[in-house]
């Protein structure tokens, strides 16, 4: 495939929301035993990847503060690059519209789309399963956007089964407030000890986050927001935080619920989707290559 052809392409990282988070334990390595669904949703970070023949990666971001070299898009594409042994390079722009640390799964969607897209700009072959598991060396929420579906996760979120959701609406709220997965799960008053349940559970309702108390706790801010929110519709968080958001049946019924939320919040209406937005991508940019 020619540099030309990658070089035009703008692949998306789609952000996922968590409709349920059950902690029902916690590991000897400090790992907590969860119980989640994700929902992907139609909102996403944009990154190019042109190949190059120097074996080196670089990063370029649109924002100042991620382009160093703990960002997970550079520490995924170096780990493939180590795993598979390849002599080839990429230059990678990444342009962020996810927030950091608002339980939107940007990082590691960024981190999921390197991958996925890698794999194929260098022709390495690895199967959808082996680029899970390097993922999961990334972190725990890499390998659901590698899978590319809404899926019902266990384990540390690793262990995952495709669930078909009803693709409705949502109203996202984000605070400014940068909430820390690490802080939340060592906090003292999070519970960790729940019984498992199913998702035929989750489907008849049971639909609680346990990390939410513990944020209302943390921050006086994502609180008040909590507060306010509550006020028009029933308000659920997402992973650790700090994002925030209320369900929908059609794009109406979000747009009007946004318009009555305060002004100057960050707000987005987006919509569920069951295939991730890459992976439809990825088929689409297939077919027009094999038909050239």
């Amino acid at each position: 495939m020619s540099h030309h052809q990658w070089a035009d392409h703008w692949w998306p990282a789609p952000a996922k929301l968590n409709l349920m988070l059950n902690i029902t334990g916690q590991r000897a390595d400090g790992y907590h035993e969860l119980q989640t669904v994700f929902q992907l949703v139609a909102m996403s970070d944009w990154l190019n990847f042109i190949p190059t023949t120097d074996g080196k990666v670089s990063l370029s971001c649109s924002a100042n503060n991620i382009a160093d070299p703990d960002n997970l898009v550079l520490r995924a594409a170096n780990l493939l690059k180590e795993r598979s042994g390849t002599a080839q390079g990429a230059r990678i722009i990444l342009k962020k519209i996810l927030p950091m640390g608002s339980g939107l799964g940007g990082g590691s969607s960024d981190a999921a789309t390197t991958l996925v897209v890698l794999n194929d700009v260098w022709a390495l072959g690895y199967s959808e399963k082996e680029l899970r598991d390097i993922g999961l060396e990334l972190g725990a929420d890499v390998p659901v956007f590698v899978l590319g579906r809404s899926a019902w996760a266990e384990g540390v979120g690793e262990k995952l089964e495709v669930i078909d959701l009803p693709e409705e609406w949502f109203v996202v709220v984000n605070s400014d407030y940068h909430c820390s997965t690490k802080e939340v799960f060592q906090h003292n008053s999070l519970t960790r000890d729940n019984s498992a349940i199913t998702i035929r559970d989750f489907l008849n309702g049971q639909t609680k986050n346990d990390c939410l108390s513990v944020v209302r706790q943390m921050s006086q801010e994502l609180d008040d927001v909590y507060r306010r929110f509550s006020g028009f519709s029933e308000v659920y968080l997402t992973g650790t935080g700090s994002s925030m958001f209320a369900k929908c049946c059609t794009r109406e019924e979000a747009v009007s619920l946004s318009d009555r939320l305060p002004a100057d919040w960050s707000k987005w209406v987006v919509k569920g989707v069951n295939e991730s937005p890459l992976h439809k991508s990825l088929k689409q940019f297939s077919n027009q290559v094999n038909q050239v």
